[in-house]
């Protein structure tokens, strides 16, 4: 076999040329060098190689479109996801010149694409440039830019496309979201300020209609209190005239008469109880909505209080055919005397009133930190249904023909008033045909009072210590002067009467008399207390005296409790005016 020869020292072939120059860029120049260094440039070349594939798969497969372009030829490169974006299929049918770019891409055409390159000419890059480019159908897509020049090439740039029509469309639809709701407000302030406007009317014509009522309110108030107060001078006024003909009355009954008349004077006495009664209420109503009446809460014992009510209604139940009972235990309650005393007596005349046979009780029971003062009958009784109405004024149960009606249904509307004045709770128990219980519940005191805070009523009396006895009446009425002298002298009195202070001391002369009966209110603005107390001061002592009056103000009572004169209410009634002078003649 032959040997090869040796090679000739003639020029270098091409590859050979590439070589060197390879080598030269490399730092290997020399055979020696490239000998040694041929494995590492094989490992640079496949480095590059695999950063080139790696670059390459990139482009191909981002996700937003990517280009590589010259400002003055058109695109050179693009990848798939700007050809999609586009509508193309094939990234070389998005290669277009210059030109092209103006015509078939930009939407803004060459002014935009002037305006891109003289941006580029002042700066390295372009960031954040939102435009619209159109695709293949011609539809328009919203596109953000970022566009980078290549400091190696000038005038070449690479270019990054993301498509924001999403977004675009999401701004949209969030500007026209918020133009409809900059709408609904607008709508909803219109009808807020009309609903506003509409309040501020109805509010002027509520403050119209308030002033209106306000007014109509007042003016029924004054109305009232005008009723009131003519309600009280003409219930005052009548009681006047009522007061004489109560004693003329009460002389004739007690008179011996023949039957017809006897009859007539009795049917004259209950009409004039009725007219009583009615003015007495019509007063207590009238000062109950004034509130003109105010408690005077103090420690009393029960037997003080209840006591003289049973002595007082003891004569009443048998002249009505029964039985009055009384059981007092010793207990201390704070209350108002007289308020109490005017709820329990019409309690107790109620009973007397409208129970036909039997009897009535008075009684107590404690419940805990309370008492509860009652009054039982043996009546006829009231319909469960009907225990509420009887605490309204002017309603008699069972009361249709006018000869059956007793008293004129005014006295549990007062009871009610007072009870609610001194907060005090009323109860009613009844059954049909058995009787009834009214009770008021009053709050128990752990202390007993040190002395009496009421008088009791007078006690029946050994023997009659009215005759003989020197009487002066005083009032400016001339006719209760005559009818008081009719009735004290017929009851064995020796009676003077006069109408002032100096006709007093022109009767009675140097003798002072047994008692004085004198009117609370005088004639000039004088007062009875007034001549009580000249006239003791006079005679220089301390002569017994009752008062008689249709006054009925807590200041009178008070007047006559510091001269410690028992006080009547008019009209009088005989047998308590009696029963009161007795008792101040015995003592």
């Amino acid at each position: 076999m032959a040997k090869p020869s040796k090679p000739s020292a003639s020029k270098p072939s091409a590859s050979e040329d590439q070589q060197r120059t390879l080598a030269g860029l490399l730092g290997l120049s020399s055979q020696s060098a490239r000998k040694s260094h041929y494995a590492e440039l094989e490992a640079r070349l496949e480095e590059l190689e695999t950063e080139r594939n790696r670059y390459k798969w990139l482009f191909e497969h981002a996700v937003h479109g990517i280009f590589q372009a010259n400002l003055h030829e058109g695109l050179r490169a693009a990848n798939p996801a700007l050809a999609r974006m586009l509508g193309y299929q094939d990234p070389q049918d998005v290669l277009w010149s210059h030109t092209d770019l103006a015509a078939h891409l930009f939407i803004g055409g060459r002014e935009e694409l002037a305006r891109i390159r003289a941006v580029l000419a002042e700066q390295p890059g372009l960031f954040g440039y939102e435009t619209r480019l159109r695709r293949r159908d011609g539809s328009e897509i919203d596109v953000l830019m970022n566009i980078l020049l290549k400091p190696d090439e000038p005038g070449l740039f690479e270019g990054f496309v993301a498509d924001i029509t999403e977004r675009k469309l999401a701004q949209l639809r969030l500007q026209q979201l918020n133009e409809e709701l900059e709408q609904r407000v607008a709508s909803r302030t219109d009808e807020l300020l009309a609903a506003n406007r509409s309040l501020h009317l109805q509010i002027g014509e509520r403050a119209r209609a308030e002033h209106e009522l306000r007014k109509a309110r007042d003016a029924a108030e004054e109305a009232n209190r005008s009723k009131d107060k003519y309600l009280a001078a003409a219930s005052h006024d009548l009681l006047q005239p009522l007061n004489a003909a109560r004693l003329l009355i009460s002389t004739l009954r007690e008179r011996a008469l023949g039957d017809s008349a006897h009859n007539l004077v009795e049917r004259a006495h209950q009409a004039l109880e009725g007219a009583e009664d009615l003015l007495s209420d019509l007063l207590d109503i009238s000062k109950l909505d004034q509130a003109a009446i105010k408690p005077d809460i103090d420690l009393y014992r029960l037997d003080d209080l209840l006591a003289p009510l049973a002595s007082e209604f003891e004569p009443v139940a048998t002249q009505a055919g029964l039985r009055l009972r009384a059981r007092i235990p010793a207990y201390a309650v704070h209350t108002d005397a007289r308020l109490l005393g005017r709820i329990l007596r019409n309690f107790l005349s109620n009973a007397c009133r409208y129970t036909e046979r039997g009897g009535v009780l008075l009684g107590v029971r404690k419940r805990g930190q309370f008492v509860h003062i009652e009054v039982w009958d043996s009546g006829r009784g009231i319909p469960q249904s009907q225990l509420q109405a009887i605490f309204r004024e002017f309603l008699q149960l069972d009361a249709g023909r006018s000869m059956e009606r007793k008293g004129v249904g005014l006295g549990l509307a007062i009871v009610e008033r007072i009870a609610g004045m001194l907060g005090y709770d009323v109860q009613v128990r009844s059954r049909p045909g058995r009787g009834s219980c009214f009770s008021i519940r009053v709050p128990l005191a752990a202390e007993q009072p040190v002395a009496l805070k009421v008088a009791a009523l007078p006690q029946p009396l050994v023997g009659n210590p009215l005759p003989g006895k020197r009487l002066l009446v005083l009032d400016n009425e001339p006719a209760i002067l005559m009818s008081m002298a009719d009735l004290l002298g017929q009851w064995g009195c020796e009676v003077l009467t006069a109408a002032d202070q100096a006709q007093a001391l022109q009767q009675l002369q140097a003798q002072a008399p047994d008692l004085l009966v004198v009117d609370y209110h005088l004639d000039n603005g004088v007062t009875g207390c007034e001549v009580v107390q000249a006239l003791r001061e006079h005679f220089a002592c301390d002569i017994p005296a009752v008062m008689i009056t249709a006054d009925r103000s807590d200041q009178c009572r008070t007047q006559l409790q510091a001269l410690r004169v028992p006080l009547l209410n008019k009209p009088v009634r005989p047998g308590k005016l009696r029963a009161v002078l007795s008792q101040l003649l015995s003592g």
